[in-house]
């Protein structure tokens, strides 16, 4: 699997903004590869990043913008339901051949939503987060979006996002995908 963590783990706003900036670069991978496989592997682990990111704020930090934050169930609700829509359009993409016209285009439309996506998440959610909270309460936060990765499932599920769902999908799901990606990749 790619390496999904980045080097600030001490603020989980500073932490996922990181993330926000792999995940963009790891786009401009996918369009530059030379090849098919090149671009397979890197959509790969552009898809794996993209499925443990979005599993961790579900678990972590989507629950405590809805406590924290004013208006944070309308806040988390919008950003659930485009979560929802980015993880069918990945399911989508996933089925695609890769070396195809259509897959390019796809992923353009797939890459103009899901910066939109963390652009909507920055601004709502974690620069109200990083006000709302102190110091210490960032810091142990971003210690459990690092835990909630370790154990998230590396594939899109649609229809698994909320909190209550990953914890109780979420770890099956995460055993199935991991093992589906090492089979995979032996087969490679």
């Amino acid at each position: 699997m790619a390496e999904t963590f980045v080097q600030s783990t001490d603020d989980v706003v500073r932490f996922l903004k990181d993330q926000h900036n792999l995940i963009k670069d790891m786009f401009d991978e996918v369009f530059s590869a030379t090849s098919d496989e090149a671009r397979r592997k890197a959509f790969t682990e552009l898809r794996q990043l993209l499925a443990v990111h979005e599993t961790a704020e579900e678990m972590v930090v989507h629950p405590r913008v809805r406590n924290e934050v004013d208006g944070g169930d309308i806040i988390v609700d919008a950003r659930l339901k485009e979560e929802h829509d980015a993880k069918e359009h990945l399911s989508a993409l996933e089925a695609m051949d890769i070396g195809s016209k259509e897959f390019l285009d796809e992923l353009t439309l797939f890459k103009g939503s899901v910066i939109d996506h963390a652009e909507r998440e920055e601004t709502e959610e974690f620069n109200k987060l990083q006000r709302e909270l102190d110091p210490d309460d960032l810091g142990r936060m971003a210690k459990a979006v690092v835990a909630a990765q370790a154990i998230a499932p590396t594939r899109p599920h649609p229809g698994v996002e909320s909190a209550k769902a990953n914890f109780a999908v979420g770890p099956f799901a995460s055993m199935l995908d991991r093992a589906r990606d090492l089979i995979t990749a032996a087969l490679r």
